[in-house]
């Protein structure tokens, strides 16, 4: 009999990939399609056809059978993860009725529908009435509901990333729990669909006869249809295995199975995430997700813009280092590293503060990036550094928030996510947390985390602590530097943790004065 192999589909926001593992966790064959079908009608606007979706993941799966040298027989199963938050509004036949709403979109509704007076008096009375209004600000049920209500009302089904492309290959309206992470009627404690009586029934047009069915990450959901065989060359009948969403499957991809190891995630998104069995907010009455390991919670912070801002500096800040680059024979990325070393730690006094996204708490919706600081002596690497050391700075402060809402100290620090692949990036942020930095054995750990979630689905691994045990170990450990560490406490206690609070109300009268963010 073959070896088994396990399937892992990622369609994280930049690109798709198709991922072979083994059950020793390694990565055996990868392909990989660019998404560059994004499309932004209006300013703040970020859209995409969701059969374009369809189409990269297929495109990526005839790639990988094109090169592999693993014969399709020998793969046991096929899990999917996605980027978290992307909507799709699907017509009575299961096409599409517009283009996907991707997370980043920044629309909002204008008008938002009426809670029954005991919900608004209680939320009132909570505290929460503005936080429940942000949510249904943000719901994208409710802008299509404003903006387009005869497109909503042929809406049959309504779903995210993750149960459109599990629909697309078993032809079953079905999806994990551990996906659902998104402005829509979940009960995040309880891990379903909310009660018949929970406020965000009347918070959003959703009905439930709209939602897929549930079920627990690592569940058996159907098979490979003959058609999406055709498509993507995956063998018909290939059991279908309930993933998670990306950033739950990288918590498990990096082996954080237990509170005291937090994962750090430097995507397009930066978080930072710990397991725990308890349901815990780490920010007062906002949920924690689902975890990829059933009945479990991931306590996230998230900072939106996370790494997109080292990407934004490179697309203006970058193109000398491009450009060398060619001309060496090297990655860009390692010219970068050599940016950011160029500038003592602490970047000369620059501070940057990376709420390039307002949020709902902590940042408030009026909140804004700031960096402060600047002198004659300052140049674009000093920038680049201050951007990886604010990002640093957000994350130790969700650090200490975890830890103060749930009573235990975090003592190691795991980073995934691409932007675990700078040196520069790891060092610095062992010296801001003032704790070892370990870096994954391989890049792909969200695809590594629903590869395990297949391989205790299918037995092939008995649970999710033997799973994590013979599929992840630590490549590279940073460790803190004492004397930039010292400098660090001091700008993070003396700077950096008083920003918000003395910027705040200037936030607020920038929004009142041009209206942005809305």
């Amino acid at each position: 009999m073959s070896k088994p192999y396990l399937l892992a589909i990622d369609n994280g926001t930049q690109s798709v990939r198709a991922l072979l593992f083994d059950l020793q966790g390694n990565l055996v064959d990868k392909a990989q399609v660019t998404i560059d079908s994004y499309q932004s009608p209006e300013p703040g606007w970020m859209e995409n056809d969701p059969d374009a979706f369809w189409q990269s993941l297929c495109q990526a799966c005839q790639q990988l059978w094109a090169h592999t040298s693993v014969p399709k027989s020998a793969v046991a199963g096929v899990v999917i993860t996605t980027q978290r938050g992307t909507t799709i509004a699907l017509d009575p036949q299961g096409q599409p009725l517009r283009p996907a709403m991707i997370w980043l979109d920044q629309r909002r509704a204008d008008q938002i529908p009426k809670l029954a007076w005991w919900w608004d008096a209680a939320f009132r009375a909570m505290g929460m009435r503005d936080t429940v209004r942000h949510f249904q600000k943000e719901a994208e049920a409710n802008w299509i509901a404003q903006n387009q209500p005869d497109l909503w009302a042929q809406t049959d089904k309504y779903l995210l990333l993750s149960g459109y492309l599990n629909y697309r290959l078993t032809g079953r309206f079905i999806d994990s729990i551990a996906s659902q992470v998104g402005y829509i009627p979940f009960d995040y404690k309880k891990g379903c669909w909310a009660a018949k009586h929970d406020w965000k029934w009347q918070a959003m047009p959703i009905k439930p006869s709209m939602l897929p069915e549930l079920v627990p990450p690592g569940s058996i959901m159907g098979q490979v249809s003959a058609q999406a065989a055709l498509a993507t060359g995956i063998p018909a009948g290939l059991p279908v295995i309930a993933g998670a969403a990306d950033k739950a499957c990288e918590v498990i991809g990096a082996g954080c199975l237990t509170p005291e190891i937090a994962c750090l995630s430097y995507g397009t998104a930066a978080t930072i995430n710990t397991t725990t069995p308890r349901y815990l907010e780490a920010t007062r009455f906002i949920p924690p997700y689902q975890a990829a390991v059933p009945g479990h919670y991931n306590t996230e912070i998230q900072i939106t813009r996370g790494f997109w801002m080292v990407s934004w500096f490179k697309e203006q800040f970058g193109l000398h280092e491009q450009q060398t680059a060619l001309a060496r024979g090297v990655t860009p990325e390692s010219l970068f590293d050599e940016l950011v070393n160029s500038v003592p730690p602490g970047s000369q006094g620059l501070m940057l503060q990376p709420f390039w996204n307002p949020g709902i708490k902590v940042p408030g919706p009026e909140a804004k990036g700031a960096v402060i600081g600047f002198g004659d002596v300052h140049t674009r690497a000093h920038l680049y550094r201050a951007i990886l050391e604010g990002l640093a700075y957000a994350l130790r402060e969700g650090k200490e928030r975890i830890e103060k809402r749930g009573g235990q100290r975090i003592t190691r620090v795991r980073v995934s996510g691409g932007g675990s692949q700078s040196d520069a990036a790891m060092q610095i942020t062992a010296n801001v947390f003032n704790l070892p930095c370990e870096r994954p054995h391989l890049y792909e750990t969200s695809g590594l985390g629903a590869a395990m979630l297949a391989a205790v689905g299918l037995k092939l691994h008995p649970d999710f602590a033997t799973a994590v045990a013979e599929m992840t170990r630590i490549g590279q450990v940073f460790e803190p530097e004492p004397t930039h560490a010292r400098t660090y406490e001091q700008l993070y206690r003396r700077v950096y943790c008083r920003m918000y609070q003395r910027l705040q109300p200037l936030y607020r009268d920038i929004r009142a004065i041009t209206g942005y963010p809305r």
